[in-house]
């Protein structure tokens, strides 16, 4: 890891973001909200380190608060997709036959669907709203874990200690959650910080359509949305979320790959 690049720069930048977000659910410069007509558009400076936007509102507040809510949908999104993607994919990858079948089946299903199409689908059925993007990034990172899981099963369910633990009568759940689960942990945990770089694009790529968490919450997506208008009469507006954008995303892809590299695996893109 002395060497890895990937990884020392990939966890300084998350660490650096995932802190300011954590910090935002006690404390805020100023209530994320509060509008100012007198200070619309200030350029930043001393009082608003990044400005503040057409209402008013301290722009470094709202990044603060857009990145707690923007990361609180990707992890709940990874752990969730992760979780259903290992029972696919062990079950898919360990048992084969008819049951890899049917689960391929699904995930090719699912994959064929674009992402956009998946996400208005959604908000069609359950009417919009930050619980609808969660479902339909829920059903789209799915395909990605499965396949990465099924991977790893097909190449551990017939080495050695797991047929010995045929002999000693061991039962499926035990074989797969106890034995194989835990020899595939390295894909899995590089291949869920690469989910939350996709994940933390894709929620801010939905905001920023309207699909997404919907005002007044802040989220990076819709500020990016709202400040298209002030492009050249106040660029910090909208540089200011792309930016931090950019760097989240940035930085978890580093991070998995960095994983990858230290662990010497490979693992599927989960998108």
């Amino acid at each position: 890891m002395r060497h890895n690049f990937e990884l020392k720069t990939g966890a300084v930048i998350g660490v650096i973001i995932i802190l300011m977000s954590l910090v935002s659910f006690f404390w805020v410069p100023y209530d994320y909200n509060s509008m100012n007509h007198e200070d619309r558009l200030s350029p930043p400076g001393a009082q608003h380190f990044l400005g503040t936007d057409n209402f008013g509102r301290d722009i470094f507040s709202r990044i603060m608060a857009g990145g707690r809510n923007s990361l609180v949908v990707a992890v709940c999104t990874v752990i969730c997709s992760a979780a259903a993607g290992c029972v696919l994919g062990l079950f898919a990858g360990f048992l084969g036959g008819i049951t890899e079948t049917v689960i391929l089946r699904i995930i090719d299903t699912i994959s064929s669907f674009p992402g956009i199409v998946m996400a208005l689908l959604m908000i069609a059925l359950l009417e919009g709203g930050q619980f609808s993007m969660f479902i339909a990034l829920f059903i789209l990172f799915i395909p990605g874990f499965t396949r990465v899981m099924r991977t790893g099963a097909i190449q551990h369910k017939n080495s050695s200690f797991i047929q010995a633990e045929y002999i000693m009568g061991a039962g499926l759940f035990r074989i797969t959650f106890i034995h194989i689960l835990p020899n595939l942990a390295p894909s899995l945990l590089s291949a869920a910080v690469l989910g939350l770089s996709n994940a933390i694009l894709a929620e801010a790529a939905m905001s920023y359509l309207g699909m997404g968490i919907q005002p007044p919450h802040p989220s990076w997506g819709r500020m990016l949305y709202e400040s298209q208008a002030y492009f050249f009469s106040a660029p910090w507006y909208a540089l200011s979320p792309g930016i931090f954008i950019i760097f989240t995303v940035v930085a978890f892809h580093l991070l998995g790959e960095g994983l990858r590299r230290a662990f010497g695996g490979q693992s599927d893109s989960i998108a």
